[in-house]
């Protein structure tokens, strides 16, 4: 009886370990919306990563780890900084703190430092042209230019004709991140992996 109570105990507490892992790591996210289409289509449900850009504080960590050194105030993310193409959710960076907090998803097509334009259409990055093979169909929208900060991201949904993005309200700032879209997981007919080699940006 004591090993069977054991055992269940040891049950237990591993899956309330893998919970608060899964939790940390891992979040689902639904699609609300066409301003991903046709990448991501409305009522799709999405696995997160949230990991991959956390903020690991570095001399908070000096101070636990007696070999580690690092400067006061200095981080890094996890794993690394959102990339160019990577599809993102965060929150939306309303600053009106009686607004209802809301998350969203869309690509990043613009990083620290840089200065982001479009003209009918087509993303300029510190002026070179971005071509996005992801895109379906062509828009003609232009946004005025915009220089990001050192921890702000430039984001825009794939279908720009249906889309609330950076060109209507600004940068990301990097607090605002909730983590990287790495997987469609329902409907099941609909699974697959984002962010496939082949569907990055490029210049040209």
């Amino acid at each position: 009886m004591a090993r069977v109570c054991r055992e269940i105990i040891e049950a237990l507490i591993l899956a309330a370990v893998v919970f608060m892992l899964l939790q940390t790591t891992v979040r689902n996210f639904k699609v609300d919306g066409s301003s991903m289409d046709p990448t991501l289509e409305d009522g799709q449900y999405l696995l997160v990563n949230r990991l991959v850009y956390l903020n690991i504080e570095m001399d908070r960590l000096a101070k636990i780890v007696p070999f580690w050194q690092a400067d006061e105030g200095s981080s890094r993310k996890a794993i690394h900084a959102p990339e160019r193409g990577e599809i993102i959710v965060f929150e939306f960076p309303d600053r009106n703190p009686d607004n209802p907090r809301k998350d969203f998803v869309k690509r990043v097509v613009g990083l620290p430092g840089e200065t982001i334009r479009m003209f009918d259409g087509v993303v300029f990055v510190n002026e070179e042209k971005l071509v996005e093979p992801y895109l379906a169909e062509k828009d003609h929208s232009n946004a005025a230019e915009l220089t990001l900060g050192e921890w702000e991201y430039y984001v825009l949904g794939d279908n720009r004709d249906h889309s609330n993005d950076s060109r209507s309200w600004g940068a990301v700032p990097d607090a605002n991140l909730r983590g990287k879209v790495w997987m469609v997981y329902w409907p099941a007919p609909g699974i697959q992996i984002l962010n496939i080699l082949d569907r990055i940006p490029c210049f040209g």
